[in-house]
């Protein structure tokens, strides 16, 4: 059976193409923590957990015992939503022609990419799991009012340059809470530019706001895939839930966890 369960429902090759590409497009629309870290997987929706390979991560062997130091198991959570498409709506689109009204599936959706980047920013207590913002090993910068003078732009560099001292080059990005984001959005008339874009040619271009981080938050990171990446067993799924009083019920689903491999590739702003 396929374990999305799709084959239990009655519906046509059209309409799932149809709610495969609003969520997924929804998604796309939505999620902030997938533009900047790599992905490693899928690796299959059986999965339950993944390894975790630490700074000094070695394979010790003595008394004719191997044992590998340094890594550690990390659970893959399922993330989910759900959504309804009402019988009745699905009946009068068959009859009239008239498209289906899927917004239901894109509200999910984007709730869905929500609970992703919030697992990923700020981790979750059920779990006990840490997040890029609260990382245990994160090097903490004083942050300064953003808005005034060029205190975001210095306060970003110092930390750039810091991540640099201690060896961590590659891509950085910058995610923010939205009033720090509108803090940048700030012209420096001796430059004649934003703020934000003196931060953008930094880093790369690399900024993002993410809606639910809170107030006057900021982290940076250095996402090369040797300190950091998204773990992903199911990526982003529909699966058919059941048929209740003749309406069909959704489940957007994914296994996914965040792999802090080396906690000083993270500064966070306090």
């Amino acid at each position: 059976m396929d374990y999305l369960a799709r084959e239990s429902a009655d519906l046509s090759d059209e309409l799932w193409r149809q709610i495969d590409g609003t969520v997924i497009g929804a998604i796309k629309e939505q999620i902030v923590c997938r533009r900047f870290l790599k992905l490693f997987g899928p690796i299959g929706p059986g999965s339950t957990s993944v390894a975790v390979d630490g700074v000094g991560k070695e394979e010790i062997l003595e008394d004719g015992i191997g044992r590998i130091a340094g890594r550690t198991q990390l659970e893959l959570p399922m993330l989910f939503e759900d959504f309804t498409i009402l019988g009745r709506d699905l009946e009068y689109s068959k009859q009239t022609g008239y498209p289906l009204d899927l917004a239901n599936a894109a509200r999910a959706a984007k709730q869905a990419a929500r609970r992703e980047d919030e697992l990923i920013l700020l981790g979750n207590a059920t779990l006990g799991t840490q997040g890029l913002a609260n990382a245990k090993g994160a090097t903490k910068i004083k942050k300064t009012d953003w808005k005034r003078d060029e205190n975001g732009y210095s306060d970003v560099a110092k930390a750039v340059a810091e991540l640099a001292k201690n060896g961590y080059l590659g891509r950085y990005a910058l995610v923010v809470s939205p009033d720090v984001y509108l803090d940048l959005q700030r012209l420096q008339p001796s430059l004649g530019m934003l703020e934000i874009d003196r931060v953008r040619k930094l880093i790369g271009d690399n900024v993002y706001m993410y809606g639910s981080f809170g107030a006057s938050k900021a982290v940076l990171v250095c996402a090369e895939p040797e300190y950091l990446d998204l773990a992903v067993g199911l990526d982003f799924s529909v699966g058919y839930a059941e048929l209740v009083d003749f309406n069909h019920h959704f489940r957007i689903m994914e296994t996914a966890a965040l792999r802090i491999k080396d906690p000083g590739a993270i500064v966070v702003f306090s």
